[in-house]
């Protein structure tokens, strides 16, 4: 097949061309005595008409066909396609191969269930939409490859069968038919490895690495996903977080053609969860958190006895069409997050309405207006809970949820920033004294906070740093802990013994005796970048075949059962369900 051109490519500049063209019927429709189709490939469309229909096999939408013609200026251009200038006149059209009807329509707008295009992935993948996400991540991923390259980062694969470390989900298990009753993990993500290789000496390494974990899925998660892991000796966390944001700034501007200014901001952990009541906060609009407890704490109200924190946001001109109903559907997001429910207030007529009202006196109202510098129409909603993070995360989540309705977030803005200064622990809830790791074992404590280790251990900040993008953890990491006395309090404190650590982590730990650089990395979420910067919400729309909510590849039906044979060869038995 000798084909000329890419169908998407030609321009008036092609007028008067011989062309052979190959493709997909995208379209045909026959208007007096002309044939006119459209012809997709991977390059975009271009119109194809002919005077002679008789004289054309029969062809349909999804037929494959060549294309023998020329190129001529069409008499009324089509503005809405790069092509829309010029068609192609058949002098020569083959099929070389059938197509049934699809179940769906072929192209960027298609009311096809979600569940449907994932079954038939290999058609929904012919929509330019989805060809174009695919081509921005493969972009996005060479660009990555240029910028570390021209760093004197080194590509370094690690293992993708490896022993089970704990990393805040559950493993993807792999039994080894060898070794009868034990298992291989694929990794959560290359963490304990990529810090081999700064203790072997690379310095400074880099890898597109596949991981895995086994947790409940939503909208921006998979079970398999893909980071851009980077790891590098002898820089502190401002050298780190200088040297990522380049990158970023070069994938933006050659991507989104947005200028990136950098330095980006910085914002501490507590900051913003205390006023965006989220550790991945959207700054592109307010509706920030206020504390409220010394305003409220005394004012009689039996929710609030007890409570370590009273917290409240603002909704502006909401307060006339916030029915009961509605209240309702907020206090059942709330619930989730461990708040016992909302609390509301309106502001009309100058003065607030609400039952709440009766525990406030004259002077708690205006105090509360002036807090708010509330207006007509705003309405007011608060909660109290006995721990920080429920209350903000829950208020965070109903901030969220109202930007989204009232369409508070401009299209196609872009929000960078980073989110330093996280807890080293989290306590964990109702076992005083007992905690787990914010990120894991191997974070470095603050050397400010070292101190605090045996004293406040939930008090101590570490060398950690997410990047925020658009209200999206679009990657993180942390300096790592390169002295053996300082790692084995950090594990004493997650309440790890000798014998939990040697069994875990030995073959790690061991390397600790040999020399240790300081080091640090990140990874950066591929596909959630992508999923930014291609102006969807879905991570499913950035993948070629992705897994459904239930962990299925609708497409080849996986997970699937395999025969008693292949059991039996890695020694296990399936137990029957009662």
């Amino acid at each position: 097949m000798e084909r000329t051109n890419q169908n998407g490519t030609l321009r008036l500049q092609d007028v008067g061309k011989k062309v052979v063209l190959l493709g997909w019927i995208a379209k045909t429709r026959k208007l007096g005595g002309l044939f006119f189709a459209d012809l997709r490939d991977t390059s975009g469309y271009v119109q194809l008409v002919s005077e002679h229909p008789d004289e054309l096999p029969d062809v349909r939408n999804e037929y494959v066909v060549e294309v023998r013609g020329e190129v001529r200026k069409k008499d009324v251009p089509n503005k809405n396609l790069p092509t829309g200038e010029i068609e192609v006149v058949i002098e020569k059209l083959t099929v070389i191969n059938k197509a049934e009807t699809t179940p769906f329509i072929i192209a960027d707008k298609t009311d096809a269930l979600e569940e449907t295009r994932l079954q038939y992935r290999y058609l929904d993948i012919r929509r330019p939409v989805l060809q174009n996400r695919l081509k921005t991540r493969a972009k996005i991923v060479r660009l990555f490859h240029e910028f570390f390259d021209s760093h004197n980062f080194v590509e370094v694969e690690t293992p993708v069968l490896n022993l089970a470390t704990p990393e805040g989900a559950r493993d993807y298990l792999v039994p080894s038919r060898l070794h009868h009753g034990r298992f291989y993990a694929l990794p959560q993500s290359p963490q304990l490895f990529k810090q081999l290789l700064m203790i072997g000496g690379m310095e400074r390494y880099y890898q597109i690495a596949r991981c895995f974990r086994d947790e409940d899925l939503r909208a921006d998660r998979q079970p398999e996903f893909t980071q851009v892991d980077v790891e590098t000796s002898f820089l502190d966390q401002d050298q780190i977080l200088s040297l990522m944001e380049e990158a970023l700034a070069k994938i933006f501007k050659e991507v989104a053609d947005y200028e990136v200014k950098l330095p980006l901001r910085r914002m501490k952990y507590w900051d913003a969860m205390d006023n965006y009541g989220s550790d991945k906060p959207d700054t592109r609009y307010g509706m920030l958190l206020h504390d409220l407890k010394p305003l409220l704490s005394d004012v009689g109200f039996q929710g609030f006895e007890g409570a370590e924190y009273i917290k409240g946001f603002v909704v502006e001109g909401v307060a006339g069409e916030t029915s009961r109903k509605k209240l309702d559907e907020l206090n059942l997001e709330a619930r989730k997050f461990n708040l016992k429910g909302v609390l509301s207030l309106k502001f009309e007529n100058g003065a607030l309405a609400g039952s709440f009202t009766k525990f406030l006196d004259e002077e708690k109202q205006k105090a509360l207006i002036e807090e708010f510098g509330l207006k007509d129409g705003d309405l007011l909603l608060f909660a109290s809970s006995p721990y920080r993070r429920d209350i903000d995360f829950g208020l965070g989540a109903l901030r969220s949820k109202y930007a989204k309705e009232l369409g508070l977030i401009q299209p196609n803005t872009y929000d960078l920033l980073w989110v330093v200064d996280f807890p080293m622990f989290d306590p964990i809830e109702g076992e005083p004294g007992h905690y787990s790791a914010e990120h894991h074992p191997f974070t470095r404590p603050r050397d400010e906070d070292l101190p605090l280790l045996d004293s406040k251990p939930e008090e101590v900040l570490a060398y950690a740093y997410d990047i925020i993008i658009n209200g999206y953890e679009a990657g993180g990491g942390t300096l790592r802990i390169y002295d053996h006395d300082t790692q084995w309090k950090i594990f004493k404190i997650l309440g790890l013994s000798d014998e939990d650590v040697a069994r875990k982590f030995g073959w790690f730990i061991d390397a600790f005796k040999y020399g240790v650089p300081p080091h640090g990395g990140i990874a950066f979420g591929l596909d959630r970048l992508c999923m930014i910067l291609t102006g969807t919400d879905n991570i499913r729309d950035v993948e070629a075949f992705p897994k459904n909510l239930q962990a299925v590849d609708p497409t080849s039906k996986a997970p699937g059962e395999v025969g008693e044979d292949q059991l039996e060869a890695v020694g296990i038995e399936i137990k029957k369900e009662a």
